[in-house]
Parts: C-alpha cells; sequence; structure tokens
C-alpha cells in the first residue's frame, strides 16, 4: 500500500491543541494570578518601594517562609492527604532547637538533627495514624496540632519558666552550620535560596520519578493505586514525614535568624501552605496538581502581604485578601479543570 501523503495541519487544530495543553496545567492560574497581584501592586505602590531591590527581597523573604513547607504540602495534597499539624510544628521544633542550643548547650549541628529528628518521628506518627485507621487526616493532624503546641507551651515553660526562649545568637556566633541558614546574599536571605532549591526537588520528584507517579496515583484513586502494587501506605507516611520535615527546616532557619524559640511561632502556617498549594492549583481532591504552581502561590502571598505595607493599606485587610485569594483559587480551578475535561 502507498503510503499517505503528508497532510498540513490545520492551524485552528494546532491552536486547539495548545489552547487544551495550557488549561491542563495546574500552574496556569498561579502564574496568571501572581502576574496580576505583581501588576496592583506595581501601580499602587511601585514608587513606595515595592519595585527596588530590597522590596523584591522582602516579598520574596515573605514567600519563602511559607513556600518552604508549602511545596511539601503540596504534594501531599496530590496525595490525597491535609497535614494541620506543621503550623505547630514550627513551634515545637524551634523550641527543641532554642532549648536545646541556649539551655543545654548543644552544639548546633547536635540541635539541629534533633529538630530534624524529632519532626520525622511526628510525621511518622500522622502517617501511621492515617493509613492505619483510615480516618480523614484532616482530624488526625488537627489533633496533632493541638497536641503539639499544648505539649511544647507545657514542656518550656516548666523548664524554663517562660514560653519563649532568647540567648542563641550567643551561642551559634561564628559557627558554620548556623551559617548555612542564616547567609545573606546581598539583600536577599538565604531561605529563599532554600525555598528554590526545596521547591526544585518537589517538582523533580513529582514529575521524574516513579515516585512521583505513585503520588498521584494514591491521589487519583486510592484502591486502583493498590491494585497496581503502588505502596499507597508507604507513600503517604513518606509524605506527612516530608511536611513535617519543611517545617523543621522552617524552624531550625527561623531560630537561627532571630536568635530565640517561640511556642507560638508558626501559628496559622499550616493554613497559608494549605493556601499556597491551593492557589497553586492542587485540587483539595487530590490526584492533581503541581509544586511549581505552590511556588507562585508562595510568591502570590508574599507579594500580596508586602504590597499591602508598601501601598500604605493596613497589615489588618491581609487576613481578608488571603480568604479573597483563596476563594478565587478554588473557583478559577474548578473552572480550568472543567473546561479541560471537557475538552472546551
Amino acid at each position: 500500500m502507498a503510503s499517505a501523503e503528508a497532510r498540513p495541519v490545520d492551524e485552528r487544530v494546532r491552536r486547539v491543541g495548545l489552547t487544551r495543553t495550557l488549561l491542563n496545567r495546574p500552574e496556569l492560574g498561579a502564574v496568571t494570578g501572581a502576574i496580576l497581584v505583581w501588576v496592583l501592586f506595581a501601580i499602587l505602590a511601585g514608587d513606595r518601594g515595592f519595585l527596588s531591590l530590597n522590596g523584591t527581597a522582602t516579598y520574596l523573604e515573605v514567600a519563602a517562609q511559607v513556600g518552604l513547607v508549602g511545596s511539601a504540602v503540596a504534594l501531599l495534597m496530590i496525595a490525597g492527604e491535609f497535614d494541620l499539624s506543621v503550623g505547630s510544628m514550627i513551634g515545637a521544633a524551634s523550641m527543641v532547637m532554642a532549648i536545646g542550643i541556649a539551655e543545654l548547650g548543644w552544639p548546633v549541628y547536635v540541635a539541629v538533627a534533633a529538630a530534624f529528628g524529632f519532626a520525622l518521628v511526628v510525621g511518622f506518627i500522622n502517617g501511621y495514624i492515617v493509613v492505619k485507621t483510615r480516618l480523614p487526616s484532616f482530624i488526625v493532624t488537627l489533633g496533632m496540632l493541638f497536641i503539639l503546641r499544648g505539649v511544647t507551651i507545657g514542656i518550656t515553660r516548666a523548664l524554663t519558666g517562660r514560653t519563649q526562649v532568647p540567648g542563641v545568637h550567643a551561642a551559634t556566633e561564628g559557627d558554620p552550620i548556623a551559617a548555612i541558614f542564616t547567609a545573606q546574599l546581598g539583600p536577599f536571605d538565604v531561605v529563599i535560596l532554600w525555598w528554590l532549591v526545596i521547591a526544585a526537588v518537589a517538582t523533580f520528584v513529582l514529575m521524574r520519578t516513579t515516585f512521583g507517579n505513585w503520588i498521584f496515583g494514591a491521589g487519583g484513586s486510592a484502591i486502583a493505586a493498590r491494585n497496581v502494587g503502588v505502596p499507597v501506605a508507604r507513600v503517604k507516611i513518606v509524605l506527612f514525614m516530608a511536611t513535617a520535615a519543611s517545617a523543621a527546616l522552617l524552624a531550625v532557619i527561623q531560630v537561627l535568624t532571630f536568635g530565640s524559640g517561640d511556642v507560638l511561632r508558626g501559628e496559622g502556617k499550616e493554613f497559608e501552605a494549605i493556601i499556597t498549594a491551593v492557589i497553586g492549583g492542587t485540587l483539595l481532591t487530590g490526584g492533581y496538581g503541581s509544586a511549581i504552581g505552590a511556588v507562585f502561590g508562595a510568591l502570590t502571598l508574599g507579594m500580596t502581604r508586602q504590597g499591602l505595607f508598601f501601598a500604605g493599606i493596613s497589615s489588618d485587610w491581609y487576613q481578608a485578601f488571603l480568604g479573597l485569594l483563596l476563594l478565587i483559587a478554588v473557583i478559577v480551578n474548578s473552572w480550568v479543570r472543567n473546561r479541560a475535561t471537557r475538552g472546551g
């Protein structure tokens, strides 16, 4: 049989294919939203420092604080689970660090290892309870949120008589390990670099590894994933440990940067991390999302918080803007996903 002649591709088909491809990308709404927020505050506060190098550094630092945790939380949400204990974990891990260094005289590397070890154990407990009892992770980690916060306050007050532990700077000055978490790159804090590294690793794992396929499978349909050999329980436990470790990383950076620990540090960060993931295109139902989207979600939060400051708008309005961003993100993500599913 003669080979078929090459046929020219209809430009309309090419445009439809490109449109469908873009609509299928979870980052689309996040990228668009970040651009719009930047343009808004560039207009409102561009001449007040928002567009300056120092202004850029400030909103990137704020974005990095939530983005560190948001990248790990996005992966967990893609797997169909939530972790509401990460905010309390930031406070708990920070007190492990601060008490260990300032009160017990631990070297920095021991305190860092203890903070991460503690976080990994708690993350394992969260994951183990969820997969073994099949209780909603929302409830399990909500309980852990209060347990961690209460135990941290109780133990800290019992050991030190207060809820804040200063004196870390005096014990860490000149320490090379501490410098890894506190260095400055011009006006930019090293936390920004940590954020980008964590986001890059999360993206690589999600998009380029078998484990990433398992994450999508576990969130899409856990039963179907188990039937084809995906170790769903192991995947979820590892992701709970990853979210706890990301919270510990932020705690380590904060303690060594500010020179103190505070039991209330990280309060509300669990909700900001979830909002970051949702703005980034991650579905609350699991099975769909992106670590890159979470980066733009965190960037949107950072620009919003600092943009309000530069524009001279009271920070009291930040939570209202946060709620508005969440609602818009959920509506846009739902609309985009439905159009992509229908192919129109």
